[in-house]
C-alpha cells in the first residue's frame, strides 16, 4: 500500500444547481477555489445518469444510461488532478422508486436536488496511468 499524511485545509457543505451536471459542477467549484485535493460525500435526486462500469478482463469502462428520475442515496468521490486538470472521482448509489439500486462510477447526472459535504487537503494528488489495470490512479 502507498499512503501520504494529509492536512485538512477546509471544509464545504454544498447546494448544488438544479438542471446542471453533478460531477461537472464539483469540478469547476474545486477549479473555483483551488482545490487540487478533496474527499467529498453527497445525497440528492438526478433526473437521468450515465454509470460507467469498468471491465477488468477488458479494461475498458462501459457506459449505462438511465433516462429516468433517481434517488443519490450515496455518492463518495475525490478530487485530483488528470490530465493538468481536476477530476472529481466519483461513485454513487442510486435508487429507484421500487428500492432497486444502480451504482458505479457517476459519469454525468443531471441535478434535480443535490447536497455535498467536501473536505480539501493541503497537497495535490495527482493521477499517472498504471500499467496493470489501464487505469490512471494516484501516484503517491
Amino acid at each position: 500500500m502507498d499512503y501520504r499524511e494529509v492536512e485538512t485545509t477546509s471544509e464545504y457543505v454544498c447546494r448544488l444547481d438544479h438542471g446542471r451536471d453533478w460531477r461537472a459542477q464539483i469540478e469547476d467549484f474545486a477549479d473555483e477555489q483551488g482545490i487540487d485535493a478533496a474527499f467529498f460525500q453527497g445525497l440528492g435526486a438526478v433526473e437521468d445518469a450515465e454509470i460507467y462500469f469498468y471491465d477488468q478482463d477488458e479494461q475498458a469502462y462501459d457506459a449505462v444510461t438511465f433516462p429516468e428520475p433517481l434517488e443519490v442515496a450515496a455518492c463518495v468521490g475525490n478530487v485530483s488532478e488528470l490530465d493538468g486538470e481536476r477530476f472529481a472521482h466519483t461513485h454513487a448509489v442510486l435508487s429507484r422508486p421500487d428500492g432497486t439500486a444502480i451504482a458505479g462510477h457517476l459519469n454525468s447526472a443531471t441535478v434535480f436536488a443535490g447536497e455535498l459535504h467536501l473536505r480539501a487537503f493541503d497537497t495535490d494528488l495527482v493521477r499517472e496511468h498504471d500499467e496493470t489495470t489501464d487505469l490512471d490512479l494516484w501516484e503517491l
